[in-house]
């Protein structure tokens, strides 16, 4: 791996995992109503803006490490939240990767976060049923999908937005320019 794409790739997952941890402290008035986890998924803003415009390996590996720092940040390392935030960090990123890879730019950003949202949820509640040995989980899933509209609006206009100031190749003139 080259040096610039290492250093990429560690900002990138830096910010991801800043904006997982910092997330997970700020009292979520959708618990209430969603139960426990139900999160706006600011970290996702990085993993879309990479996807556009890196690809799905570098924002595959931006889901999984920021999983893994955003847990050890928050406290939440090897929990049941660990565990349902890596698998729906990864199968986020590898299915608007794939999105990306089949219909390249006619599908926009707002649309690929909306595509990530959907994989997310479905992946989480897959992987907490599984573990709880019920599948009556699946019962939240419409929910979620309702609340993944605003959510990956959001995340999928802010991931557009930081998509404009990633460049391709971070070092220009012998220094590190933008990310």
């Amino acid at each position: 791996m080259k040096t610039n794409r290492r250093v990429r790739l560690a900002l990138l997952v830096a910010g991801a995992a800043a904006l997982h941890a910092v997330e997970g402290w700020i009292p979520n008035p959708l618990t209430v109503s969603l139960g426990p986890g139900a999160k706006l998924g600011l970290a996702n803003v990085v993993t879309v803006a990479v996807v556009m415009r890196f690809g799905w390996r570098d924002a595959v590996v931006v889901a999984v490490l920021r999983a893994l720092l955003g847990s050890l940040i928050g406290g939440s390392f090897l929990t049941l939240g660990f565990f349902l935030s890596l698998s729906g960090a990864v199968t986020s990123a590898a299915g608007m990767g794939l999105a990306r890879l089949v219909f390249g730019n006619r599908l926009s950003a707002v649309g690929l976060s909306l595509l990530g949202a959907l994989l997310h949820n479905l992946a989480q509640l897959t992987v907490a049923s599984l573990l709880a040995r019920h599948f009556g989980l699946f019962v939240h899933l419409p929910y979620l999908m309702l609340m993944a509209i605003p959510t990956g609006y959001l995340v999928g206009t802010a991931g557009a937005l930081l998509c404009r100031y990633l460049v391709p190749s971070n070092m220009r003139k012998g220094g590190l320019n933008e990310v």
